[in-house]
């Protein structure tokens, strides 16, 4: 990045702040963002004596669009956006405001803690996709026996489905992870490369989080500058709190592939057992069939009220009558299609 393209990016994140400011209704948040572009200014006016004279400033299309969406939907709807634009201070909107006698952070592991992820969100993404791959295939496996195919041939639909179901999301979800690491990635290296060359106004910046959070600005200037005696603690620190990040834990692409992949497939498996065990496709295969996904879907719906604090009953009920109706259509869908076809 050259000093002129440094000193154009400090004055954009300066006039977005201002516009975050002005959408922003929490006073303590506003004030936050005005003296973030007060020292976004600064930094533009350190990089302004060493560039070209005659420049002038305007907002890229880019920014004037995130600007117009802050202002109709609000900052904390565009935190992620506006972290797109390299904007400090957004972990306020995720971070627990300080309270009297609460303590502050004093250490690396208090800092980050919150923003560690845990085994609730992965177990929860696996469980999502048993239950992508369950609906799914069990809807094709039904229109298909539906039309009236031969078991064979039910079987050889549904293995596509499933190899075909888990590979896409594999791949999507490597695609999805890889992309959103380069991105946190390539955050982190711009905020080191600032630390390196400004770290009192880093350090600065960081005490006005804390300040917003209700922490006394000397006590938040004395923290802050503790955090920074180690160049790479304070790079590890405003990863977290300026960004949102935990450096530690960036998210894995081969291993969130892996696990689509494998969660897709073992809820797409359950629809094609029966053909397996049964045999043929007569009604006694398809009733089988069908209790063995409302099955499998009654007992996703009680694990996932594990993570949305829904009763476990009604939560399992509402799986059943989607993954149900879905079942129901298709196979009607798939026997007016073998009528309309075999009749013609």
């Amino acid at each position: 990045m050259t000093r002129l393209d440094s000193w154009y990016h400090e004055k954009e994140s300066a006039w977005l702040y201002h516009q975050v400011a002005a959408a922003e209704p929490d006073a303590r948040k506003r004030t936050l963002f005005l003296q973030l572009a007060a020292a976004a200014e600064e930094q533009a006016a350190k990089w302004a004596k060493s560039t070209p004279a005659g420049r002038t400033f305007s907002p890229s299309p880019r920014a004037r669009i995130v600007a117009r969406l802050v202002r109709r939907f609000g900052p904390k709807a565009l935190r992620s956006v506006l972290a797109a634009m390299k904007l400090r201070g957004l972990s306020v909107y995720s971070a627990p405001m300080s309270v009297a006698g609460h303590a502050m952070p004093t250490s690396l592991s208090d800092v980050g803690a919150r923003h560690r992820g845990g085994l609730g969100s992965n177990l929860r993404a696996s469980v999502f996709g048993v239950s992508d791959g369950l609906v799914s295939n069990a809807s094709l496996v039904l229109g298909v026996a539906g039309a009236g195919s031969g078991s064979a041939y039910v079987l050889l639909t549904g293995a596509a489905g499933l190899l075909a179901g888990a590979l896409s999301m594999g791949a999507g979800e490597y695609v999805s992870v890889r992309s959103q690491r380069e991105f946190y990635e390539y955050q982190i290296a711009l905020e080191r490369e600032e630390v390196a060359e400004y770290p009192e106004e880093e350090a600065e910046e960081l005490a006005l989080i804390y300040q917003a959070r209700g922490v006394d600005i000397e006590q938040a200037r004395t923290v802050s500058r503790a955090l920074f005696a180690n160049p790479d603690q304070a790079l590890d620190v405003l990863a977290r709190e300026e960004l949102g990040l935990n450096p530690d834990d960036l998210g894995s692409p081969f291993g969130a592939a892996l696990s689509s992949f494998i969660s897709f497939a073992l809820g797409a498996a359950v629809p094609l057992i029966p053909f397996v065990v049964v045999r043929g496709t007569g009604t006694t295969t398809l009733v089988v069939t069908a209790a063995t996904t409302c099955g499998a879907l009654f007992g996703i719906g009680v694990v996932l009220s594990l993570f949305t604090g829904r009763h476990a009953l009604k939560g399992a009920l509402r799986m059943v009558l989607i993954g149900a109706g879905a079942g129901v259509v298709s196979f009607i869908v798939g026997r007016a299609l073998g009528v309309a076809i075999n009749g013609g």
